[in-house]
């Protein structure tokens, strides 16, 4: 390998695809695409996580075993194997690591958590796992049951004890007597299912009971955790690391602070979800997000806010009533903080004890309100204390009955670095994540291309300027951080919502369609329906098995009418006819047709424009595997089917032959905006180093959004419905005088001092990469 390409593979990446691999799309199948993504324009494969993790795992976040590579996904030798044909096309690889958790559901899988049911406190592996051994006399509580009678059908097996298939260590000594007696003895309670909402004493990854939390604040647990990884580092196998969930961690600081240090410094970016305006902490060890931040940005400037007026009015006409959305994410947190997180609470509540004068139920009930109306995931001590404040404020005006709890836990959850304040900052985010993005995301269906993670339902759209000031601040702030548009957690693709968008342009048009579909078809619970509606449209064509793999999904996430734990069959059976109907009911399925028919073009523009934005905007842009060309997926694990890459080869092929596709179903455009920003950023870094907004003058300014990275310009339509309607007419883009090259098209245009015509600039796609000819 050449100095030069060694040297791209260890800097920071100009472009990542990221790769999904599992036992289905092995490492030697990541192996064989790596000419591909060479081809395409990337410097980095970014790969799920590869570590050991539970059987029959389709993700890898649950790691099982952090010493050796999964080996239905290749194991080591297939890493190896991997990772040279990934160096002999000069490309690196970024790793996903899960550093938060590691899974549980087959103890003897995992040999720390069997040692250390095998053992309690006294195993080699206590420190390793967040339990409250007080709580529970000692034992750790194991949610299995199917009922508290179940441990009756506990059965000794040799050394362990066996509950159907589920097995479990016997501890030295401990054998002799009734399976019952034997259960009694061990350092481990098997309990109700039902008990886990409530009377857990182990930490969890949200409220996966079969994900248990890790100590990596413990330098020993972190070596331990992370002695693969920092040898694949140590050898050139693995360039750059993604990090799973560091909302998680008792010190996210300190663990990059470690992770840094350990790997060199390599580049290292964070899942970490922020709010509107929220920043990083300044003082982290990363090079920043994994993009979701990015995605919001991209995703708003394409969305009309003329739209939200008539959005907003179907939305109040099918639920009934105005939506107060802040309220209704409050009561979504306040519904799992009382539910499936309800054991992290009873233990903030025992960390706490006895506050002077005030009722215990009032001490519960103060922590379920600050948890609920915390506006970001969490704080990380002394940062973002200004979010505790103005928590303890808003609960104090919402609930004056609880001034005096919220009072007594102000300084006590604002003092750095104790266990309580740490808990609490532990336990914020998973409030946040179930309650909005698993709860309120599915029950707020007014305009669902909004409801992404990272993203803000309630902000309708932003405007231009709005775009360029977020551009000008990522450059400044976080320009080596990452930016995408799908990944394997995002609820709708890509394409998905960009064709959603369009109905903020078509509101008329989209609200007469669902009253009719509604009125043919009714389920009771109508803004449900409206969420199927909007999914069904914006992924269609999809299968049968698709829409009602996904419509059971979406209605149990949002609780209202059905649920995970407690299915309404009656209910689910309405509504799998709804999506029967739209196939089966001539009449339908011709609406949908044509409604998809009539507005898929503008969405087509819509996906090729933020696409070119995302990869040409300050950041480095990934991309999710198969998203180079259209890509209609819904929320997981629709978004995880296999990706057919012989195809997108043969179009590659036929798009460096000179090929110019037409914006059509094919998705040819789409692979041939990707190809050309990643390869141009890839060879030409320099002219990706700043960031200049560009304007636009004439009737359809506002249809444009462009801007000069430095040496490249980038050129996008928004607003396709409207331009429709007028054209281009007499707008220009005011582009630097003298002659400039599409890179996409080949095409010649020329700026002169009113700038450049857009019927020029645009006369082939919506999207142009102009750079001086």
């Amino acid at each position: 390998m050449s100095e030069s390409t060694d040297g791209r593979r260890r800097s920071v990446p100009a472009g990542t695809y990221r790769l999904q691999v599992t036992a289905d799309f092995t490492l030697d199948d990541a192996a064989s695409v790596a000419g591909y993504l060479a081809d395409l324009g990337v410097t980095h494969a970014y790969s799920s996580p590869l570590l050991r993790s539970a059987a029959g795992s389709t993700h890898g976040y649950d790691t099982v075993d952090h010493a050796h590579i999964d080996e239905p996904r290749g194991g080591r030798a297939g890493l190896d194997r991997f990772v040279a044909a990934l160096h002999s096309s000069g490309l690196g690889l970024v790793l996903d690591l899960v550093p938060n958790h590691m899974g549980v559901s087959d103890p003897a899988e995992s040999g720390w958590w069997w040692d250390l049911l095998q053992h309690g406190r006294d195993s080699a592996h206590a420190d390793a796992f967040d339990v409250d051994w007080d709580f529970g006399g000692g034992r750790i509580r194991i949610p299995v049951l199917g009922s508290a009678d179940d441990v009756s059908k506990l059965e000794v097996v040799g050394h362990e004890l066996h509950y159907y298939d589920n097995r479990f260590p016997i501890a030295p000594g401990t054998g002799q007597g009734t399976p019952q007696e034997v259960h009694d003895r061990q350092h481990y309670e098997l309990v109700d299912w039902r008990r886990a909402d409530d009377q857990l004493n182990y930490r969890r990854f949200f409220a996966i009971n079969t994900l248990a939390g890790l100590r990596v604040e413990d330098p020993e647990v972190f070596r331990a955790t992370h002695a693969l990884v920092v040898e694949l580092v140590e050898n050139g196998s693995v360039d750059a690391l993604r990090i799973d969930h560091p909302d998680g961690l008792a010190d996210p600081k300190g663990y990059l602070e470690r992770l840094a240090e350990a790997t060199g410094d390599r580049w290292t970016v964070v899942e970490k979800i922020l709010e509107p305006g929220e920043e990083l902490p300044a003082s982290w060890k990363t090079a920043g997000t994994t993009g979701y931040d990015a995605l919001a940005e991209v995703d708003d400037v394409l969305v009309d806010p003329a739209g939200e007026a008539a959005i907003t009015a179907l939305d109040t006409e099918l639920a009934g009533a105005p939506v107060d959305y802040a309220q209704l994410v409050h009561d979504c947190k306040r519904e799992v903080t009382d539910g499936m997180l309800g054991s992290e609470v009873a233990r903030l509540h025992r960390i706490v004890g006895e506050l002077p004068g005030v009722p215990a139920e009032q001490v519960t009930e103060g922590l379920a309100e600050l948890l609920a109306s915390f506006p970001v995931y969490r704080s990380y001590l002394p940062d973002g204390r200004e979010h505790l404040d103005e928590t303890v404020a808003a609960v104090k005006r919402r609930r004056p009955d609880l001034t005096a709890a919220v009072e007594a836990l102000h300084p006590l959850l604002g003092t750095a670095g104790t266990e309580l304040a740490t808990r609490f900052e532990q336990t914020s985010g998973p409030v946040m994540a179930k309650g909005v993005e698993d709860s309120a995301y599915y029950r707020w269906a007014r305009f669902v291309a909004l409801n992404e993670v990272g993203g803000d339902p309630a902000r309708f759209g932003t405007t231009v300027a709005q775009f360029h000031a977020a551009q000008q601040h990522r450059a400044e702030v976080k320009p080596a951080s990452m930016t995408t548009l799908s990944t394997h957690d995002t609820k709708r693709s890509e394409d998905v919502r960009a064709r959603l968008a369009v109905l903020a342009e078509q509101p008329t048009e989209w609200a007469q369609l669902v009253r009719r579909l509604l009125d043919r078809h009714p389920l009771t619970d109508r803004s449900l329906a409206h969420l199927v509606w909007q999914n069904l449209v914006g992924a269609w064509p999809l299968s049968r098995e698709r829409a009602h793999a996904y419509v059971e999904k979406a209605a149990r996430e949002a609780g209202t009418s059905t649920t995970w734990t407690n299915p309404v069959q009656e209910f689910e059976d309405q509504l799998h006819a709804l999506v029967d109907a739209a196939y089966d009911d001539a009449t339908t399925h011709a609406e949908i047709e044509e409604f998809v028919a009539r507005i898929a073009p503008f969405g087509y523009s819509n996906s090729l424009s933020q696409k070119l934005l995302q990869l040409a905007m300050p950041g480095v842009p990934d991309v999710y595997q198969g998203t180079e060309l259209w890509d209609f997926s819904l929320v997981d694990p629709d978004n995880r089917r296999p990706v057919d890459y012989a195809r997108r080869r043969e179009l590659l092929a036929r798009l460096d032959e000179g090929w110019v596709p037409p914006v059509d179903e094919t998705g040819a455009a789409k692979l041939l905006v990707v190809s050309r920003v990643l390869r141009h950023r890839r060879d030409h870094p320099e002219a990706f180093a700043g960031y200049t907004a560009l304007e636009a003058t004439g009737a359809a300014a506002d249809s444009v959004v462009a801007f000069d990275r430095g040496g490249v310009v980038a050129v996008a339509t928004r607003l396709p419905v409207r331009l429709a309607a007028t054209g281009w007419g007499d707008t220009a883009l005011q582009l630097p005088t003298g002659a400039w090259r599409d890179l996409l098209t080949g095409a010649r245009v020329v700026s002169a001092a009113g700038g450049a015509p857009l019927t020029e600039v645009l006369a082939q796609l919506p999207v142009a990469l102009l750079v001086r000819d």
